[in-house]
């Protein structure tokens, strides 16, 4: 089967993009220098086609039981014009997907994974009888830095610096959300596909730089964020990845999927739970790779060099009680590295202590 294209894929090849295949679609891996663009978006303003996450629009009468029942975070705080983050989990509280849930007028829309497509659907077609549809016509257009909002409003007359974080403001076709997965201020603009070129071709004139997905990884690395597959899986509960934060547990009534099992592990607390790993020492943290703690050994999750930092970080799942200084193993030797509390950057600036 032949990969997918974004409405945007004819931009990015006259943009010069190296193209690879990613969750099904063909994307953009970077336009030259995954470092600028990564630096760009933390200094400037930055924009990514975003296009291939699954967009789903759930209404009718059933739609607001059926999110009580498969969505851990609180759908009820989806109201009109807001968002929610929260987690999908199966029977066992294994996280199916990370989503974002918005209220609208009628309904809801939600946001999942690319790779997660088909799960997530056939899980919430199977949840109850509301009216799902997934909306192929349309674009994502990601746009996040310091300079985004003004940047936005100079490609769009749209200004959105009074939106709230986890707000959306719907303009015609448009829907404008103040949310992201780099650690910086942005919009994320769903809207139709030939709109979304006449976008990007203004953000272009604006000053916008397109970055690619290797940015978008290391972005949201050192903000501390989760990647489905690597963080997180069907076999990882929400406790064990750091986001326990995310499930709304009253009204104790509400039995969501998964309820039941997560209780159970939140009362006797997880074995291992995800951490922030740093190493300034020569090497690079990579998934995979064993770290070494005084209390047992952990692995690493998701591992990059920071470009902002300009040293190694990581995400790990390591021993409840492991802190300080480890070790990590690569290729052969021990490299000492130190145990920290996520996020490693915020807003362009190094947070960990």
């Amino acid at each position: 089967m032949m990969p997918r294209r974004t409405a945007l894929h004819d931009e990015h090849v006259a943009a010069g993009a190296r193209m690879t295949a990613f969750a099904g679609w063909t994307m953009p891996l970077h336009y030259g220098s995954q470092i600028a663009e990564h630096h760009q978006v933390r200094r400037a303003a930055g924009m990514f086609d975003v296009s291939h996450m699954a967009v789903i629009d759930l209404d009718g009468a059933d739609a607001a039981a059926l999110l009580a029942r498969v969505f851990a975070g609180n759908p009820a705080k989806a109201t009109r014009g807001r968002a929610v983050y929260g987690v999908l989990l199966n029977e066992q509280a294994g996280v199916i997907d990370d989503v974002i849930l918005y209220g609208r007028r009628d309904g809801y829309r939600l946001v999942a994974n690319a790779a997660n497509r088909t799960r997530v659907l056939d899980w919430l077609r199977a949840g109850g009888d509301a009216r799902i549809r997934e909306r192929t016509d349309l674009a994502m257009i990601a746009v996040q830095g310091p300079n985004a909002l003004h940047a936005f409003a100079t490609a769009t007359a749209e200004d959105v610096r009074g939106l709230a974080t986890f707000a959306t403001a719907e303009r015609g076709d448009w829907m404008i959300a103040r949310t992201g997965y780099t650690g910086e201020d942005g919009v994320e603009v769903l809207l139709g596909g030939g709109e979304a070129r006449e976008l990007w071709r203004s953000l272009l004139a604006a000053g916008v730089a397109p970055a690619g997905l290797a940015a978008r990884d290391t972005l949201r690395l050192e903000a501390g964020l989760n990647l489905h597959g690597q963080d997180m899986d069907e076999t990882t509960t929400p406790l064990e990845a750091n986001l326990g934060w995310s499930v709304a547990w009253e009204p104790p009534e509400r039995d969501f999927v998964g309820r039941h099992p997560l209780a159970r592990q939140r009362a006797a607390k997880p074995a291992k739970v995800q951490k922030g790993v740093v190493m300034e020492a020569k090497g690079v943290l990579r998934h995979g790779q064993v770290v070494i703690t005084e209390h047992g050994e952990g692995v690493v999750t998701s591992g990059s060099f920071s470009p902002t930092l300009g040293y190694s970080i990581a995400l790990a799942r390591l021993p409840r009680a492991a802190t300080g200084d480890c070790q990590v193993r690569l290729r052969g030797r021990q490299a000492p590295a130190r145990i920290i509390k996520p996020p490693f950057v915020r807003r362009g600036k190094r947070i960990h202590t």
